[in-house]
């Protein structure tokens, strides 16, 4: 919508706005996962082998995104593999390294929760101009790496 006039907003309203986001985020996700019988944790690593898509991620990878060691990282791909998400695949060039792929079914499953919910955010977005999403992609993807350093240098012990 060109020309849309928005509200003016500081910067500590807009960190306010963006905590209660994150806070109301996270209570989803723990809504979410509760619906699919996983932890939090667990659907977030899930998450990760979706993102990944015909990509298989190893253990390693997830443990490293997911910032647990490599042992809780394996206790998470044994729950997921037992609720039928994942499944283990040996990697051709390092027959050390397990690949993690995900079930189609449990995909489909996931998608099924999280689809109405970009729906109504695909809708939101249709209410800013190109250029406004333009920026607002732009503000989340410099935030989200802002963050993954902020968390990078902060659990550093």
């Amino acid at each position: 919508m060109e020309g849309t006039i928005r509200p003016a907003a500081s910067p500590a309203e807009a960190i306010s706005a963006m905590d209660h986001l994150i806070a109301t985020s996270m209570v989803g996700q723990q809504e979410f996962a509760r619906q699919l019988g996983l932890g939090v944790t667990d659907l977030v690593c899930f998450a990760y082998v979706l993102e990944a898509g015909d990509t298989p991620v190893t253990a390693g990878d997830l443990a490293v995104r997911a910032h647990v060691t490599t042992g809780a990282v394996t206790g998470i791909i044994n729950r997921l593999e037992r609720g039928g998400y994942v499944t283990r695949q040996p990697d051709p060039a390092d027959r050390r390294r397990v690949r993690v792929v995900a079930v189609p079914q449990a995909a489909d499953r996931v998608r099924a929760i999280y689809e109405p919910y970009y729906v109504r955010l695909a809708t939101l977005f249709a209410q800013y101009s190109p250029d406004e999403v333009a920026v607002i992609a732009d503000w989340f993807n410099r935030a989200g790496e802002l963050a993954a350093t902020y968390l990078a240098e902060s659990c550093e012990t």
